[in-house]
């Protein structure tokens, strides 16, 4: 059954590079909404390969992120900055989904993205040290 977590795991991960790339794609063509949405989308991927480790998922949104943040976060297995890495991008994706008129600068997509980037770099460190890449 380890195994299957892992691969589970493995799953969710590289559909967080895949967001990040369609985040990026966004970006260079304009759609800089669909860029802080993707960007997003991205670290909660990645959230969610970590804490399938654990057999944790749950149906929202902040379940997801509230169990990496207190068994991972808080246990200082990741550092504190990814909490707000995390803040950040679910904020923008929200004005971006669900506020009318809501304009994404170029400049907040860019930044959206190299959240997500730098959040890739601690999850990628973890799941090898863990052996799942």
């Amino acid at each position: 059954m380890e195994n299957s977590l892992e691969a589970l795991s493995k799953y969710r991960y590289e559909a967080g590079l895949e967001a990040l790339e369609d985040a990026r794609l966004m970006l260079a063509n304009k759609r800089y909404k669909n860029a802080l949405n993707r960007g997003y989308y991205a670290i909660f991927h990645f959230i969610r390969a970590v804490n399938s480790l654990d057999r944790f998922d749950s149906s929202k949104h902040s379940g997801v992120i509230s169990f990496f943040n207190q068994h991972y976060v808080k246990q200082g297995i990741f550092p504190k900055e990814v909490s707000k890495l995390i803040k950040l991008a679910s904020e923008n994706r929200e004005k971006a989904d669900y506020l009318d008129f809501f304009i994404a600068s170029k400049s907040e997509a860019e930044k959206q993205i190299k959240r997500a980037e730098e959040f890739e770099g601690y999850i990628k460190d973890y799941l090898q040290r863990k052996s799942v890449l």
